[in-house]
């Protein structure tokens, strides 16, 4: 299957003597049917100041909707956790940070290696809905395979994530499966949380943000809330305040 060029994975190796001689890794997770695309420039921000970058394209995007309804969760946290472990591996500390999906990825990924994680960053995640037809997926994918696309909630003008115009069914109750026990295990999460949340956000309802932060166990929670973006903040008016604060964070939190 032929990956769309503006999707491609990026990795960028550490540059210590940028850092204070500690090699750091941030890795980057995009969202459901999204791509590397709406990272990238978080990840080539950071990479500029250093930090080893792995911004992988999980299994099925990038490509085409029909590819990804034969995906599911464990493919996509399965690529979060290789590119993890490469990290990890070549790195004295590593920071995960992700979007929507991402951020649920990111989040399991913290609570299944408390002791590898230095800090988490999530934009928008997404770990529950309100949405009443999520309780129809298991009937429904076998229906039809698609429904309309929730891509390219973005405020800024001209601005594409270049993802799925469909949500592919299947895939999305690969998803939404996986969020109970995320939830469960969202105490294990025990490194500092940096949370942006936009306070417009047409994908994610409101029921992600307070159960998040009151289930992990994180010694540090910090909320920022982006007045000028929609869902697909990374990408969006509010991208830099992301950038920036994210890595004072991952400065801080990676300190000797």
């Amino acid at each position: 299957m032929t990956v769309h060029p503006l999707a491609a994975p990026l990795s960028v190796a550490a540059r210590p003597e940028l850092t204070g001689g500690r090699s750091v890794g941030v890795l980057l997770s995009h969202g459901f049917t999204g791509s590397p695309f709406s990272m990238k420039p978080w990840g080539e921000h950071l990479a500029a100041l250093g930090y080893a970058v792995e911004v992988p394209r999980l299994p099925g995007h990038g490509t085409t909707w029909q590819e990804m309804n034969t995906t599911r969760w464990e493919d996509w946290y399965a690529e979060v956790s290789r590119a993890f472990d490469k990290l990890s591996t070549e790195n004295d500390a590593v920071v995960l940070a992700g979007l929507s999906m991402g951020g649920a990825l990111v989040l399991r990924l913290a609570a299944d290696h408390p002791d590898r994680v230095s800090g988490v960053v999530v934009v928008n995640p997404a770990v529950a809905t309100k949405r009443l037809d999520v309780k129809l997926l298991p009937v429904l994918k076998h229906l039809v395979p698609s429904f309309p696309g929730i891509v390219n909630d973005i405020k800024k003008p001209g601005t594409d994530e270049h993802g799925y115009p469909k949500t592919p069914l299947k895939a999305a109750h690969s998803m939404f499966s996986a969020w109970p026990a995320l939830v469960a295990d969202l105490p294990k999460v025990t490194a500092p949380l940096l949370y942006f949340r936009s306070t417009v956000d047409h994908v994610v309802d409101e029921l992600s943000q307070p159960l998040i932060t009151s289930k992990v166990s994180s010694r540090e929670i910090t909320e920022r809330r982006l007045e000028d973006s929609y869902h697909v903040a990374t990408i969006d008016n509010d991208a830099q305040q992301i950038f920036d604060e994210s890595a004072a964070f991952v400065a801080r939190v990676t300190s000797a």
